[in-house]
């Protein structure tokens, strides 16, 4: 199959990337993915280690949150980068706005949530910043004017939306248009333990619209690399594509073969498909060993055959888990 080698988002036409990037959900937290607690092995070290493998092999895409880390994920990021001059400008910055029910007055919240994190990642503006989820009880018309007001701000320079389904992306890409600005991307969760956004339309829909879509969890937090089985399980923390392992080996077993005819590993497999289907891939590195192995995906390509056999074993989403209120992309 033919290979994007870059990706331009819609109001960042300056700044093509390669299809991959680093989600920093991971990066300051404990309470999911045992920093400095469970896992003693992973620190501000280890991330900066990430952080420099991830630019060397030519990935700039990093994603973060407001609540990631209650913040501190933002925080690092911004000690990385006042430690790094330069690197700033070399670099495709994202971060996210949780539009809670109660914060009714959108526009002001929104304006209030990114000055924040400007500050905890001391950057005078980022590169894309995305509704969190389709969580607000207010309209698609004011989240788009929220979003457009600090676009015509200079506090970023693209905007997003995350969780978004079909019908929710269409019409918050509406609104947006209207007010001049273009809906760069959404993101969502999509691997072979959830191929939904495939299957549901939400790619295509994406493709047709002109929007990126970021994928998060690309690796089913670590249950496509191999590492983990239904004899030594993931830690219960992450719950999302919770298929019982008997399930998830079924796709390992295929995910390995696969990976045995192009000499890469399983999770560089599980990374490639997701870029084949069209999406941007932007799995967590917590040390310069991930970014390195998660570069691997890159520069290489799944036959249609591949693609077909990986196809065969994926799932989509798990329906039964209540906290996914706000998953609807």
């Amino acid at each position: 199959m033919t290979e994007p080698t870059t990706v331009t988002f819609p109001g960042l036409d300056d700044t093509p990337t390669v299809p991959l990037g680093v989600g920093t959900w991971a990066w300051g937290d404990s309470s999911t993915w045992g920093m400095g607690t469970t896992d003693r092995t992973y620190s501000e070290r280890t991330i900066g280690e990430a952080f420099d493998a991830s630019l060397e092999a030519g990935v700039t895409l990093f994603d973060t949150a407001e609540v990631y880390g209650k913040g501190e994920s933002e925080r690092i990021i911004g000690r990385l980068l006042a430690a790094r001059p330069g690197v700033r400008d070399r670099i495709v910055l994202a971060t996210k706005f949780m539009p809670m029910p109660y914060k009714v007055d959108v526009v002001r919240e929104l304006r209030r949530s990114i000055e924040g994190s400007l500050r905890r990642l001391g950057v005078d503006h980022v590169d894309l910043y995305q509704i969190h989820g389709p969580i607000s009880l207010r309209s698609k018309a004011a989240l788009a004017e929220a979003l457009a007001q600090v676009q015509r701000a200079g506090l970023t320079r693209a905007v997003g939306v995350s969780n978004y389904s079909v019908r929710e992306m269409t019409a918050i890409h509406r609104e947006l248009a209207a007010r001049g600005v273009p809906l760069a991307s959404n993101q969502i969760e999509l691997s072979l333990l959830r191929r939904t956004p495939e299957t549901s339309g939400l790619l295509a829909a994406c493709a047709r619209l002109g929007v990126v879509p970021l994928a998060y969890s690309p690796i089913g937090q670590g249950r496509l690399t191999g590492k983990y089985s239904a004899a030594n399980p993931v830690p219960s923390s992450r719950n999302l594509s919770a298929h019982p392992m008997e399930k998830v080996d079924k796709v390992v077993l295929a995910i390995r073969g696969v990976a045995e005819t192009h000499g890469r590993t399983p999770a560089q497999v599980a990374l490639r498909w997701t870029i084949e289907k069209g999406a941007v891939p932007i799995p967590g590195a917590k040390n310069a060993e991930q970014a390195r192995q998660n570069a691997g995906a890159l520069g290489w390509s799944l036959s249609e055959g591949d693609v077909a056999t990986l196809d065969a074993v994926a799932l989509d989403a798990v329906r039964s888990i209540p906290n996914r209120i706000w998953q609807h992309g």
